[in-house]
């Protein structure tokens, strides 16, 4: 690309990604790979149909197995010898969490028990950045965004577990790693994620590229719920700039990070629809009076730790982000290929020159 992308610090990095080949963990993994990590990826088999796990061509070490199997993250700690860990595994639907929330707790939190814990019995590993959400924070709906030192809740399963990995986070941070600083831990907040290539169930553009396929218009529960929506790029350009920071031994970056848009993109769902179907004429929904589980009507976070202390600021605006979405499900729709290492690369140039810290030339 021309670019030298964090400071060229991940490449010939040893690294293991957990839940590689869900949403977030297959952009991360590929982008990984055209930085030159040699990239050891562990998770459980692909759970949707398309994925975009299978439509990418990776040349990395893939592992399967749970998180909630500790034989086989410790297994997979000492095969891959990482340096660094990312860890995304975990269930991650909110009305999947009440259907089933012993999953949710299992996978949320002794997961993450299990990869700290492999992580402490590993002596190469130097730093982890655990994948943790926006929804961690007691919401009461405010008008004003949480910062990292807010009160951490949650009313439903999915998020409420995700809380308590943070509380696990700083349990082990404190008990095996304060003092000599041999493993830097970070969690990372974010949520509310866009891009191609996801297709789980019960979210927002997912559902409504299903219906296009379907010929069908979409019900929407909750059009006036406000969301810090973002692309899937930014989101990791955040996480790849605290492992760097981690990965230079900087203890002062081992701490909890919120990732999120600008203000002006924290929308409702009605007015993200609107500005979507301008990308996708074909799209079309319609509201519904019926009620699900509850889920809070406004989220927004305060990114500003993030930009004055890491420098990390988004690249894309929302309708920047929309397009891409679009486009991504459109092509997907219309040749069944993935423009992933495409999209890629327009977004590390539209950083660089966005001057984003990240890409530096």
């Amino acid at each position: 690309m021309g670019i030298t992308q964090f400071g060229g610090t991940y490449a010939g990095v040893p690294v293991l990604v957990t839940g590689h080949t869900g949403f977030k963990g297959s952009w991360l993994t590929a982008w990984l790979e055209v930085l030159g990590a040699r990239v050891t990826g562990f998770s459980l088999p692909p759970s949707s149909e398309p994925n975009h796990w299978r439509l990418l061509t990776q040349d990395i070490h893939e592992l399967h197995g749970d998180v909630r199997n500790s034989a086989q993250v410790s297994d997979a700690m000492t095969r891959a010898q990482p340096e660094i860990v990312f860890h995304l595994a975990a269930q991650t639907l909110v009305r999947e969490s009440y259907a089933d929330p012993l999953k949710s707790w299992s996978t949320n939190v002794m997961g993450t028990a299990n990869v700290l814990q492999a992580c402490q019995n590993t002596p190469s590993v130097r730093a982890v950045v655990i994948v943790t959400t926006d929804k961690v924070y007691a919401n009461r709906e405010w008008h004003w965004g949480y910062r990292e030192n807010d009160v951490l809740g949650g009313h439903d399963p999915y998020s409420a577990s995700k809380a308590a990995c943070e509380i696990l986070l700083e349990s082990y941070r404190k008990s095996f790693w304060s003092r000599n600083h041999s493993v830097l831990v970070a969690s990372a907040r974010a949520g509310n994620v866009i891009g191609g290539g996801d297709w789980a169930v019960d979210r927002l553009v997912p559902d409504l590229v299903r219906a296009v396929c379907e010929q069908r218009k979409l019900e929407i529960r909750s059009p006036a719920s406000t969301r810090p929506w973002q692309h899937v790029l930014d989101c990791l350009s955040g996480y790849l700039m605290l492992g760097q920071k981690l990965l230079a031994g900087e203890a002062a970056y081992a701490d909890s990070w919120n990732f999120g848009p600008p203000a002006e993109d924290n929308r409702s769902v009605a007015e993200f629809l609107d500005m979507l179907q301008r990308h996708w004429p074909g799209l079309a929904w319609s509201t519904t009076s019926s009620t699900g589980p509850h889920e809070a009507g406004l989220l927004l976070l305060d990114c500003s730790k993030a930009r004055n202390i890491l420098g990390w600021r988004p690249a894309l605006q929302l309708d920047d982000a929309l397009a891409m979405t679009a486009n991504w499900y459109r092509h997907h729709q219309q040749t069944g290929y993935a423009i992933s290492g495409e999209q890629l690369r327009h977004y590390v140039e539209k950083a660089a020159d966005a001057g984003c810290q990240w890409a530096g030339t």
